[in-house]
């Protein structure tokens, strides 16, 4: 599977790209009306795209979206709801690329990773988020993504 969503409750919490993703032209991911958009683009040699300049548009940002690339290493993620309830985990790769949505979320380097971070601005210090004790690694359940 090179594209996972995962989803409680009718809530996407995120988009998990796989290294493996390989399909020509462009693949949006993420619904319209997600304040950060999730694609993968390949073009052959010699497709242009054209220059452009974006327009200031007003958006409403009430949720911190964020974007992980795994560089190098060996990631779990684990899921919680928005009640920080666990959910469940999923392993990252190098080359995988996260899109987190919703809920909860914790990290477990399960070798020396390294990671890049994208999400919006600007940084709200302690309001952008309530951290809480995670589960233990006894706990971690992997569902199946099919």
């Amino acid at each position: 599977m090179d594209v996972e969503q995962i989803v409680y409750k009718e809530h996407i919490l995120a988009f998990i790209l796989r290294n493996d993703f390989d399909h020509q032209g462009i693949h949006f991911f993420t619904p319209d009306d997600f304040s950060q958009q999730l694609a993968h683009m390949r073009r052959p040699g010699g497709y242009v795209i054209d220059p452009h300049v974006h327009n200031a548009v007003p958006r409403k940002i009430e949720w911190t979206l964020e974007v992980l690339f795994i560089k190098r290493g060996k990631v779990r993620v684990d899921f919680y709801d928005q009640k920080r309830i666990y959910l469940e985990s999923r392993v990252l790769t190098q080359g995988d690329v996260i899109l987190l949505a919703q809920g909860g979320h914790g990290f477990t380097m399960l070798e020396e990773s390294e990671i890049i971070e994208v999400k919006q601005g600007p940084y709200a210090g302690d309001q952008d988020k309530t951290r809480f004790s995670g589960i233990k690694d006894n706990q971690v359940q992997f569902k199946d993504p099919s």
